[in-house]
């Protein structure tokens, strides 16, 4: 196993969100807001027939994220839990991964809605959603299923 791992960004990707508090949870919390992933011209052609698809996989770098935490306090919780089993941008890593919905692809911009990630945000990766490969039957959520309630979280936020 290679000891490091280089990547290169595809693109950068502009939300309205400037700082990290202002980022919801999860970005279907906040639905409508729009944003967009500017390719680098040479990526340009990747977009082509993923405009026939919904929903996108956006892979990122947590460029803002300077911690390194193997546990942490997630939302919903005041108990510890280990970086895997939670959502958190402090990861070994700091690649963030979020299901967005296609709005359209102008020239070498995908525009999108239900962002969660910071304006200015490399892009690693795209990938299609396909609900035949990546939505399960009978998911358990862990430590997170005691708080979901009739399809919603405190706060009356519904998950769709």
């Amino acid at each position: 196993m290679p000891d490091k791992i280089e990547m290169h960004p595809i693109g950068v990707i502009h939300s309205p969100y400037k700082e990290s508090k202002d980022i919801p949870i999860q970005g279907t919390f906040k639905g409508d807001v729009e944003a967009w992933a500017e390719l680098k011209e040479k990526y340009l052609p990747g977009l082509k027939d993923l405009e026939e698809f919904s929903h996108a996989i956006l892979i990122y770098y947590f460029h803002r994220s300077d911690a390194e935490n193997i546990q942490g306090k997630p939302f919903l919780e005041e108990k510890k839990h280990g970086i895997f089993a939670i959502r958190s941008p402090n990861r070994p890593n700091h690649i963030g991964l979020s299901i967005v919905k296609i709005k359209s692809i102008k020239g070498n911009r995908l525009y999108f809605t239900e962002a969660d990630m910071l304006d200015g945000t490399p892009l690693l990766d795209i990938k299609p959603y396909v609900k035949h490969f990546d939505s399960r039957d009978q998911v358990v959520s862990g430590w997170l299923d005691k708080h979901f309630k009739d399809g919603k979280i405190p706060g009356n936020t519904i998950i769709k």
